[in-house]
C-alpha cells in the first residue's frame, strides 16, 4: 500500500475569501475525487482547526493506493488534474510525502 499525504498553505485572501473559507471549498471539491478516480482506496480531506497555530497549513489530503502505479494513475487522472489547477491558484506552498507501508 502507498500513503500519499499532501498539505496546502493557502493565500491569506483569494478571490474575496479567507484562507479558511477557501480551504472549506477545496475540501468539498477534493472529497469528490474518491468517487471519481478508481485507484483511490481511501481518501480523507481535513482542514486545520481554527484554534490551531495560524502558521499551519490549512488543508491536507491523506490518500491510500494499492501501489505506486495507482498513485501515478491518480496524479494523471483528469479530475485530479482539474483539482490541481483549482488549488494551484490559491496556494502559497505545498508539501507532500508518499510512502509504502
Amino acid at each position: 500500500m502507498v500513503k500519499h499525504i499532501v498539505m496546502f498553505k493557502l493565500k491569506e485572501e483569494f478571490q474575496g475569501k479567507t484562507a479558511a473559507e477557501n480551504a472549506k471549498e477545496a475540501k468539498a471539491r477534493a472529497e469528490k475525487l474518491a468517487g471519481l478516480v478508481p485507484t483511490v482506496e481511501r481518501l480523507e480531506v481535513v482542514c486545520n482547526s481554527p484554534a490551531a497555530d495560524g502558521s499551519n497549513y490549512e488543508l491536507a489530503l491523506i490518500c491510500d493506493f494499492k501501489d505506486m502505479a495507482g498513485l501515478d494513475e491518480y496524479q494523471k487522472h483528469p479530475e485530479h488534474v482539474k483539482f490541481g489547477q483549482y488549488i494551484g491558484q490559491m496556494r502559497e506552498s505545498r508539501a507532500c510525502i508518499d510512502y509504502e507501508y
